[in-house]
């Protein structure tokens, strides 16, 4: 695996690699970093559907807020190179804030509407600075497929869009959430949580099941829904809930009315019902995307 820190070392790392794999296609994995199973899990596709694999970690500081955890956010350079090592990773890319910005950057990408909905509601500019960035990666790596959990639904919906619209020659992969055995969804910040928040946590996994039962009534109301799940997260005493939302995806609009019929006059054939929540000083997000075919529900 090479190890690469700068972006001036990148390219001819992927160059020469290129050469020697000269039909083989790029799979890149961006991540913060501390990774876990669920980076762990979007790695092995990358290397089941690609001859090259690449790896980003890197805190990008645009995508934070003055009042946010960019100091804290947890990282461990030395666990994330051993676990990209043993995950068959073929470049690792891990530069410093300095060398991805080495000036105060003069032009930067701005979303649109889809971005001040959910996250982007209370996280003003977040969807900005995570566009930026990934513009700078699709530039420097230039994958013919990248890869994202879709724990992440808003960011997913938000990157294919940058995508569409910049014209990138490549194909963004949404991967399944991947959680705990009690259910709650893989996260660098769960570290975060005390031993009591983290077993109440476990109720955002449970509000998306009680969801996939209700949403079985083809009268359920995106409003009905929104307060039965908040109802249902108030269960866990220690629960501060920063938004509970049903939307279509991926466009991210209000459904009114029965949610199946108005999701018919969207233009969207899913629906997501997002969550995301405080625990103490800890925001945890999670979500579900449902659609109906042949009269059946499914779900990511």
């Amino acid at each position: 695996m090479d190890v690469i820190q700068s972006v001036r070392e990148l390219q001819p790392a992927l160059r020469r690699l290129k050469a020697e794999k000269p039909d083989a296609t790029v799979g890149f994995v961006p991540t913060m970093g501390y990774l876990h199973a669920g980076h762990v899990s979007l790695i092995e596709r990358a290397r089941r559907e690609n001859g090259i694999t690449v790896l980003s970690v890197f805190v990008n500081p645009l995508q934070f807020g003055p009042n946010e955890d960019y100091e804290r956010y947890p990282r461990d350079p030395a666990r994330d190179e051993a676990i990209a090592r043993e995950a068959g990773v073929d470049v690792l890319f891990m530069p410093s804030a300095g060398d991805m910005y080495p000036r105060e950057p003069m032009v930067r990408v701005k979303v649109g509407a889809m971005a001040d909905r959910l996250c982007g509601a209370s996280r003003p500019g977040h969807f900005d600075g995570v566009a930026t960035v990934l513009t700078k990666l699709f530039h420097l790596v230039a994958p013919d497929r990248a890869y994202f959990g879709m724990k992440d639904a808003q960011q997913v919906a938000v990157v294919r869009r940058l995508v569409d619209d910049f014209n990138f020659p490549l194909e963004i992969v949404a991967c399944p959430t991947v959680r705990e055995a009690d259910g709650l969804a893989m996260s660098s910040r769960n570290v975060y949580l005390s031993p009591e928040e983290r077993k109440q946590a476990v109720i955002l996994s449970r509000a998306l099941d009680l969801a996939e039962r209700l949403l079985t009534d083809d009268g359920m109301t995106a409003r009905e829904l929104e307060l039965q799940l908040a109802r249902k997260i108030r269960e866990a005493p220690l629960a501060d809930i920063d938004y509970v939302s049903v939307l279509s995806y991926p466009s991210l609009l209000p459904l009114e009315g029965p949610v199946w019929r108005a999701l018919g006059d969207s233009g969207d054939r899913e629906l997501i019902v997002a969550l995301a929540v405080r625990f103490g000083k800890t925001r945890l997000i999670d979500n579900r995307v449902f659609w109906k075919t042949e009269g059946e529900m499914r779900h990511v």
